[in-house]
């Protein structure tokens, strides 16, 4: 997959060492004409506490060199405000599931040290800087250094994360981003729903999906521009640019109509629809931003190793190749 979403047309190669039954090593890098870069390896012990948890353990160098920022809200912004940036992030991090009864009730928890350095933007755009000022872009040119924490609560009875046609998703995760210069502290809650309603055996699936993201910050802190919650690109608002809306909190609503051609092919209608806000009581269903689509998914039995979409919104037509779910 793509080292940032928008990278663009990604070359990539990986390599997995078993490193007993069931663990794994696997190496990973990808690189795009654009010049995003990212290298990460990441060790995974899927069968942990007699098969109820799974260990995940990344490190890894991330850059990207354009990435896309229009200003802070939906209805202020246009998509001529476009400023470029990059970034460079290495970082390191463990993941913890588990699923005490082995059924439907998942704990999960993690850890991340990381550090942000924002940079001037390349290609066609100007670069931030020369657009916006910190007013308008908060942590405009920083370096920040995270520890991020976070926890979920979730129920989960998907045939798999990466492709399911029944089952549901039910969770809640708090993050927790502490800066060491306690300038860009800030917590965020995620709250996701995805329900998959097979119809006809399954020839047919309804798939809906919400989600909302809240931010606060502690006294005289900020949250970087390039952290806000955004709307924009291959897994949320299809038919607009990636990162195209940004603000402290987002509201995303999804529905699609899944035709089963084979155990391999599937093709999709699907209507997406949100927004970003600068206060939560704002989070309503009046401004939305929508678009609507087709695609067609490659998947096996638990993963969705290439979607192709094309999606229509306000701001004309965007194609979507994606190496995931969209949901």
């Amino acid at each position: 997959t793509s080292a940032y979403a928008g990278g663009g047309f990604t070359l990539g190669a990986g390599y997995v060492a078993r490193v007993s039954s069931y663990n794994t090593v696997d190496f990973r890098g990808s690189w795009t004409p654009s010049g995003y870069l990212r290298l990460e390896s990441e060790f995974l012990a899927p069968r942990l506490f007699d098969r109820r948890g799974r260990l995940s353990v990344v490190g890894g160098w991330r850059e990207a060199t354009q990435v896309g920022y229009y200003g802070l809200g939906t209805a202020q912004t246009s998509s001529d405000d476009r400023a470029n940036y990059s970034f460079r992030q290495p970082y390191a991090s463990a993941m913890l599931d588990v699923r005490p009864t082995r059924r439907w009730f998942v704990l999960g928890a993690g850890v991340e040290f990381s550090q942000w350095e924002q940079r001037p933007g390349e290609g066609t755009y100007p670069s931030i800087e020369t657009v916006y000022t910190p007013e308008e872009a908060p942590g405009l040119g920083g370096k920040i250094t995270y520890l991020h924490t976070q926890g979920t609560v979730a129920l989960d009875w998907r045939t798999s994360p990466g492709y399911s046609r029944r089952g549901g998703y039910y969770g809640v995760t708090f993050h927790d981003y502490s800066d060491s210069d306690d300038l860009y502290s800030f917590r965020q809650v995620d709250y996701e729903a995805i329900q998959h309603i097979p119809v006809l055996r399954d020839a047919w699936v309804i798939s809906l999906h919400g989600r909302v993201q809240t931010t606060d910050t502690g006294d005289g802190s900020e949250i970087p521009f390039f952290m806000l919650p955004s709307l924009g690109g291959g897994s949320s608002l299809r038919g607009f640019p990636s990162w195209r809306f940004r603000d402290r909190h987002s509201l995303l609503l999804q529905a699609e109509w899944r035709v089963i051609v084979n155990n391999f092919l599937e093709t999709a209608l699907f209507y997406d629809t949100g927004k970003v806000t600068d206060r939560q009581s704002d989070l309503d269903l009046n401004g939305l931003k929508s678009n609507f689509g087709f695609g067609v998914r490659m998947h096996g039995p638990a993963a969705t190793p290439l979607r192709i979409e094309l999606a229509k919104s306000n701001e004309g037509l965007a194609l979507v190749f994606a190496a995931s779910a969209s949901f």
